[in-house]
């Protein structure tokens, strides 16, 4: 009976315990994919805003109703800039963070290490930065 609760404190420290420790930061190039869907999501709000702004009646719409559709067409060109900014980054570190891999795994290869063996060991940092420059070359397709 007593081992019970014991048990249960036992479970509930294991867990609260590894939700402590989990890592919830992304890699660089999941810093990208974000940074290009959330460019996507906002050019397609502006688009939808202007949409907006060109379909009021020049005949019928207030300069107030201009004033707040032009307004919405600013702020989502705010947000494209902003996102813009932030995928260029986040490509550029993913593209820094695949290089720097690379360098460390080659500098951690013993030196007695065959041209062969070492090209079978860096083969997953060759494909990373190979990925993470042709993501960065790549223009975005929404």
């Amino acid at each position: 009976m007593k081992r019970l609760p014991v048990i249960g404190v036992l479970c509930a420290t294991a867990v609260f315990g590894l939700t402590a420790c989990s890592d919830d930061s992304s890699s660089p190039a999941e810093e990208a994919t974000k940074a290009a869907s959330e460019l996507c999501s906002d050019l397609t709000g502006l688009k939808a805003d202007n949409a907006k702004l060109k379909a009021l009646n020049p005949s019928s719409a207030t300069k107030d109703q201009i004033k707040d559709a032009v307004q919405s067409v600013q702020d989502g060109w705010n947000s494209v800039k902003e996102n813009t900014k932030q995928l260029k980054e986040a490509e550029a570190s993913a593209v820094k963070s695949a290089a720097e891999d690379l360098k460390k795994s080659y500098e951690s290869l013993p030196g007695d290490t065959t041209g062969q063996n070492a090209m079978t060991q860096l083969q997953p940092q060759i494909q990373k930065l190979d990925e993470a420059t042709s993501a960065a070359t790549t223009r975005l397709k929404c």
